[in-house]
C-alpha cells in the first residue's frame, strides 16, 4: 500500500481538523453533527453559487452559529460540511469535486492555493503503519479525526505495542479483522475515557484559552505516586485523576487494550510477515 491521504482516505470517513472542525468549546459529536448538517442543508439550498451568495452564506453562518472557539488563532471555516447524504464524510463544500470540477474555494478564508498545499503534522510525524492503523480500523469521521491528528496517542500506543511484539506490525496484520477490532477498542477511549477532564477548554494534552495554550500535566507527586509509564496516553485522553486508585485503574484499562492488540497480532504469519 502506498502512503495514504489522511484528509479523505476512503469513502467511509474523512478529517476536517485543519478547517477548525474540533475548534469549538465543548463540542461533542452530536453538537458537531447538528452544526454541520444545518450549514450543509443551507448551502445545498442556495439557488446559485455566486460570489455574492457565498459571501452571504458566510455571514449567515457567523451570525447564527454558536462561535465559542477553543483557540482564536485557528480559523473555523464556514464551508466545512457533510459531503454525502449519509453524513459519513466531512469536507469542503466548495471543493471542485463537489461542483463538477469548478473550484469555488476562492470565496473561503484560506483560498484554494493554501487549502491544496496544507498538510498537517500527522503526515510528517506518523509512520506509515500508524497512519494505516487508524484508516483501516476506523469508519467514523468524528473518532477518526480526533485520533489521526493525535500524534502522541498513536505513537504512545504503538511504541508500547512494538516493545511487546518486537517491531511494528505489517500492513497485512493490520488488515486482520481481529487486529482492527482491537485497534477500534483502543481508539474508542478518546470518547469513552472515564477519567476525561470536564474542562471544556481541554483538547487532548492541551489546555486552550483564547489565544494561548499550554500542555497539561498530571500531578503524580501531589496525588501520591510516581509518573505512570502510560503518561503520554493519559495526557492524550485529557485525563484528570484524583487518587492513586484511579491512576492504577486507568493503567489497567490501557494495559488491557495493549494486551488485546498484541494477542490479535499473533498468528501463523507472525506480526511482521505478509
Amino acid at each position: 500500500m502506498e502512503s495514504p491521504h489522511l484528509c479523505q482516505p476512503d469513502s467511509g470517513k474523512s478529517c476536517g481538523a485543519c478547517c477548525g472542525l474540533y475548534n469549538y468549546r465543548g463540542a461533542n459529536r452530536s453538537d458537531l453533527v447538528r452544526r454541520l448538517k444545518r450549514r450543509t442543508d443551507a448551502f445545498r439550498n442556495l439557488e446559485r453559487y455566486t460570489n455574492e451568495a457565498l459571501r452571504s452564506f458566510t455571514a449567515w453562518v457567523r451570525r447564527t452559529e454558536p462561535q465559542g472557539k477553543l483557540l482564536e488563532t485557528i480559523y473555523n471555516c464556514e464551508f466545512l460540511g457533510f459531503l454525502d447524504p449519509q453524513c459519513r464524510k466531512v469536507g469542503c463544500l466548495l471543493h471542485p469535486r463537489q461542483h463538477d470540477g469548478k473550484d469555488l474555494r476562492g470565496c473561503s478564508f484560506y483560498g484554494a492555493e493554501l487549502c491544496d498545499g496544507h498538510l498537517c503534522l500527522s503526515y510528517q510525524k506518523l509512520t506509515r503503519t500508524e497512519k494505516w492503523a487508524a484508516i483501516l480500523s476506523l469508519d467514523d469521521w468524528y473518532l477518526y479525526g480526533i485520533c489521526i491528528t493525535d500524534i502522541d496517542l498513536c505513537k504512545g500506543f504503538f511504541h508500547m505495542a512494538a516493545e511487546r511484539i518486537g517491531a511494528e506490525p505489517s500492513l497485512a496484520v493490520l488488515s486482520r479483522p481481529g487486529v482492527q477490532e482491537a485497534l477500534r477498542n483502543f481508539f474508542a477511549l478518546k470518547v469513552s475515557w472515564p477519567y476525561r477532564s470536564d474542562d471544556d477548554g481541554r483538547f487532548g494534552k492541551y489546555c486552550l484559552a483564547e489565544d494561548e495554550y499550554r500542555e497539561a500535566r498530571i500531578p503524580y507527586e501531589e496525588i501520591g505516586c510516581s509518573k505512570s509509564r502510560y503518561d503520554t496516553i493519559f495526557l492524550s485522553l485529557a485525563s484528570d485523576f484524583s487518587s492513586v486508585e484511579e491512576i492504577r485503574e486507568a493503567e489497567r484499562l490501557i494495559a488491557l487494550r495493549i494486551d488485546d492488540f498484541v494477542r490479535s497480532c499473533e498468528g501463523p504469519d507472525g506480526p511482521n510477515r505478509a
